[in-house]
């Protein structure tokens, strides 16, 4: 084994050691502890990382939909025994340095997580997520704000209507309006009739209502207690040290616990089932194509680490590309539109659950879909599957062990992420972070050409326990639910005398009077501009070049991957190509080359390369956002060993793309809407965003026309444009004349490698230098634009998103840095306290873009728009009337400092450095950009205000529901807002 058992680790006196494993996979030893008194589990994972990583975890099995475990993780950290302030967690994200700070709420635990690279600055939030975890406040009107509530919808006047109001009761409502999400949710109720996973544990809109306090406080006592949690730990602080303080600060005060908190075991069905259930689609009447069909199977105990890879490696087999045998007929059925977006496993739960099946299709092939998925499942059962097609699979297992992440997400987390299950469900989360020796066994096991068909029969078509549900579109549920709404408001209102109607204008002129509270902000640990480090670090790289092909070359820590890119400048484009460039881009590594169809190159890439893919980056010029630069990239990662194999598939992408396959373009297309569709809910803020931006900049419009709402506008009636043959062929047509262009222009290449393989990777690139072409461009050129817009987008959801824009400045203008200081001000100080606790809106915020010269304020899954408009508008009041306040200044420097200072992978810092020098953003214009914004003063952020946010300058754009066209006419009228549709 791989997994090197040495000695019981020696840690605090509080806590036992129980093991230690060296992992050389991943260049780390996973230390397991358990506190002596209440029986505590700390894994720590010693490494020599400078990113510390800390997580607290505690398993949370709710009992019924009302969101017990969602709502307590919120307010929770809302004021605890230490820090008896409002608002510690949001105060603490402006005072810190922190890289990650975030809670989560799984379906069987709830995490308190949170990275720092700043010791001072990781010992602060240490100290206040200890003391939010184990001794939190929970105040009711905390519980009220951040849960749920009953107000009057005129909160000082008893005659108005009731409503519900609660942060995560509008998140929700937001979340439950994804078709994806109901569909899972739906499909778990049916899996799972008597476990935990039967209800929502995020907390369904329409029960949020009956949890009351003292439920919550119950729910508190009985699972945030040490004898239910798991600590976490990574990075170059020693086990040791965290354990003193998690004695000091909190489990010293603890005895343990008896009570056994887990997930109880579902009951196994005896017999399939299928259900029929509808979901609320609101753009319109013309229901045809819009039903789900997908199949779930519950299969055993993901605890069991030898049936999660078998599991894993199924899942795999099937669906992994084009050509896993599942995963092709579900794309080249005509029974729907694309395969649905729950095909796949879920391995965190404790019983594991394979899906699989068809979105854009009829209630009535039901049956069809069934029989196409059992009929697919039979035939590799009985055929089995071409070794080498295994192999690949398990090429792919080996290279995720392998990477090391961070971009985006701490690397010590993700880590963490992979392990919390196990340890959730009293398994070994050690085995689960090192897949070597489990590959090993797995690679025998394969080598018997009948235990994958056995596989398949064991895992799914021997097992009863399985779902088909059928989830239709109906126009009239959301309105039903509305309605049901008001019938149980009216129904409390019946029981409310003067006394109960005065209790709740109280409680909501208490709860304003708190949030208007300011609270002292002193008792709350920081770290303060003199921790800030000085330099940015620069990274080394060489430049060579290879038979006349320049190669940039960065080595460092990838653990044995190669990263390798083929950058080239987008040449001068049209309308009509420009419009084009995302379907290119989206279908460029989808599609065959040469002599090999689709299904051949697609075995090709899971064999030589971890993921292959084209984009294009584009940002505005330094010093002026009306030009643009733009590069095309083909993208690809592999093994070390697979590093010629990886440029001759990118060699071959680049020369051999053929776009013959016309149905396979057709799927292609549809996928893509299909993906797009389901964005909307998740990403309403940033679709918002670029639609108010269109105006501001050449890159804005483009993005608003390619990959915002007009872009998904666009690529619907591309869909339906394409079920016409002749339009089929003109578009394939239109794509290879498109390729032609991009690949007339001689590109660079960036390699990102381990140190020491820089020679060996030049001369393989030798090969791929000969048949590049020569040619060159002056690069695309975009016609100006600076213009006022206004847009309301009606779509499919329950809940808003606001954002107004106003233009401003590139990055490279003096002004830049005081914009991007004051958009954390005005965020910090006004608007997350009126849109989020006060206006009940789940996210809100601003932000400057200086790419495209753009100040941004936004709301995300947002009850109210009128309202979240006008708070835009004053907090540039409120700035105009605040006396300057040095301490809030500098956590807003501080919030935009830690937010470049944030770490990523090795391989994507050295992508992100190489892209950042070809667009001007060099390490000396960084380095005086981040001089800038320290010497940003309050006069700096009064005076780009009062410039740059004026009134007349504003560009508005709402996203909301398609019932409140009405509701919305005097709000359009009063701001010029043009009425934009996504229905088809």
């Amino acid at each position: 084994m791989n997994i090197a058992e040495t000695r019981r680790p020696v840690g605090h006196p509080a806590f036992e050691g129980i093991r230690e494993a060296r992992i050389p996979a991943l260049n780390l030893t996973v230390q397991h502890f358990v506190h002596r008194e209440t029986g505590a589990l700390h894994y720590h994972l010693a490494t020599d990382n400078p990113e510390n990583v800390f997580l607290v975890a505690f398993r949370t099995v709710p009992e019924d939909s009302t969101g017990v475990a969602h709502i307590l993780e919120h307010t929770a950290l809302c004021g605890s025994e230490r820090y008896p302030v409002r608002d510690p967690f949001f105060m603490m994200l402006r005072r810190s340095l922190n890289t990650f700070m975030n809670a989560f709420t799984s379906s069987d635990w709830t995490a308190y997580p949170f990275a720092s690279q700043n010791r001072k600055d990781f010992a602060n939030l240490l100290d206040v997520y200890l003391d939010a975890a184990f001794f939190s406040r929970l105040d009711p009107l905390d519980f009220a704000q951040e849960g749920h509530r009953v107000e009057f919808a005129e909160p000082e006047d008893p005659s108005s209507d009731l409503v519900y109001r609660g942060v995560v009761y509008n998140e929700m409502k937001g979340a439950m309006s994804s078709p994806v999400a109901t569909l899972w949710q739906t499909l778990c109720e049916h899996l799972f009739p008597t476990s935990t996973y039967h209800h929502n544990s995020g907390g369904d809109p329409a029960a949020i209502p009956s949890l009351s306090y003292e439920q919550l406080t119950a729910f508190y006592r009985s699972h945030y207690h040490p004898s239910n949690a798991i600590f976490m730990t990574f990075g170059d602080i020693p086990a040791e040290e965290h354990q003193a303080v998690f004695e000091e600060r909190a489990l010293g005060r603890f005895e343990k616990l008896e009570e056994h908190i887990a997930v109880t075991p579902e009951q196994r069905f005896p017999a399939p089932k299928q259900v029929t259930a509808p979901y609320a689609y609101d753009e319109g009447d013309e229901l045809t194509g819009k039903t789900h069909v997908v199949l779930g199977w519950m299969l055993g105990e993901s605890a069991d680490l030898e049936a999660m890879l078998e599991a894993q490696l199924l899942t795999s087999v099937l669906l992994e590309n084009s050509a896993s045998p599942l995963q092709h007929a579900l794309e080249t059925t005509d029974l729907g539109s694309a395969p649905s977006p729950l095909c796949g496993l879920e391995d965190g739960m404790r019983e594991m659950v394979f899906c699989c099946g068809i979105e854009g299709s009829e209630a009535e092939h039901a049956d069809a879909i069934e029989a196409l998925v059992l009929d697919t499942l039979e035939r590799v059962a009985r055929e089995g599957v071409p070794q080498e097609h295994v192999e690949a699979v398990l090429h792919q297992l080996e290279l995720h062990q392998r990477e090391v992440g961070g971009d985006g997400f701490p690397y010590g987390l993700s880590l963490m992420m992979q392990a919390i299950g196990s340890a959730t469900h009293y398994s070994d989360p050690i085995a689960v972070l090192d897949l070597e020796p489990a590959l090993e066994v797995l690679r025998e096991k394969i080598a018997d050409p009948g235990y994958l068909p056995a596989l398949a029969r064991r895992l799914l078509l021997d097992n009863p326990h399985c779902v088909t549900l059928v989830m239709t579109p109906d126009p009239e549920l959301s309105a039903r639910r509305a309605e049901e709404e008001k019938t149980r408001l009216a129904a409390l209102r019946q029981t409310l005398d003067t006394a109960g109607e005065q209790a709740i204008v109280e409680r909501a002129a208490a709860l304003k009077a708190r949030q208007a509270a300011e609270d002292d902000a002193s008792l709350l640990p920081k770290v303060t501009l003199e921790d800030v480090p000085a330099e940015l670090p620069r990274l080394a790289y060489h430049e060579d070049e290879a038979a006349g092909l320049p190669v940039t070359t960065y080595e460092t820590a990838t653990n044995g991957l190669v990263y390798q890119q083929l950058v080239a400048p987008l040449p001068a484009f049209d309308d009509e190509e420009l419009a084009l460039l995302p379907h290119y881009t989206g279908t460029a590594t989808e599609l065959g080359l040469g002599d090999a169809d689709y299904l051949q190159t697609q075995h090709r890439q899971s064999a030589a390369v971890g993921g292959i893919n084209v984009y294009t980056s584009m940002r505005g010029d330094v010093d002026d956002a009306q030009r643009v630069r733009a590069t095309l990239v083909l993208s690809s990662k592999a093994l070390q060993r697979k590093a010629g194999d990886q440029l001759a598939l990118m060699r071959d992408t680049r020369e051999a793309l053929r776009f013959d396959e016309l149905p396979r373009l057709r799927e292609l297309v549809a996928q893509q809407r299909a993906r797009r569709d389901q964005s909307v809910t998740g990403q309403g803020h940033s679709l918002a965003m670029a639609a108010a931006c269109a105006g501001m900049s050449p890159m804005a419009r483009l993005q608003h026309r390619s990959t915002g709402l007009a872009g998904l506008r666009s690529l619907r009636a591309l869909d339906r444009a394409l079920g016409n043959d002749s339009e089929l062929q003109a578009f394939a047509g239109r794509l290879g004349k498109l390729h032609e262009r991009l690949t007339a222009v001689r590109p660079e290449l960036l390699t990102v490698t381990e140190p020491g393989s820089r020679g060996e990777l030049l001369e393989a690139a030798q090969s791929l230098a000969v048949t590049l072409p020569a040619g060159t461009t002056d690069g695309l050129a975009l016609a100006p634009v600076q213009e006022r817009r206004g847009e309301c987008w009606l779509t499919n959801t329950q809940v808003n998103f606001c954002a107004q824009a106003y233009p401003t400045v590139p990055v490279g203008h003096p002004d830049a840095a005081a914009l991007t200081v004051l958009a954390a001000y005005l965020r910090n100080g006004f608007l997350h306290r009126a849109i989020r606790e006060q206006g009940g809106a789940y996210g809100g915020g601003a932000s400057q873009d200086s790419s495209i010269a753009a100040f941004r304020f936004f709301s995300y899954r947002d009850p109210r728009l009128t309202e979240t408009l006008d708070d835009f508008d004053a907090s540039l009041r409120w700035l105009g009337e605040r006396a300057p306040d040095p301490a809030a200044l500098e956590e807003a420097v501080l919030g935009v400092i830690a937010s470049f200072d944030k770490p990523g992978s090795p391989a994507g810092e050295a992508r992100q450095d190489f892209h950042n020098r070809r667009f001007g953003r060099s390490h000396e214009q960084r380095m005086a950009f981040r001089q800038q914004v320290l010497a940003v003063s309050h006069d700096d952020l009064a005076r780009v205000a009062a410039e740059y946010l004026v009134p007349e300058r504003a560009s508005t754009a709402v996203i909301t529901g398609a019932a409140q066209r009405d509701a919305t006419a005097a709000l359009r009228e009063r701001l010029d807002l043009a009425l934009c549709e996504l229905r088809d």
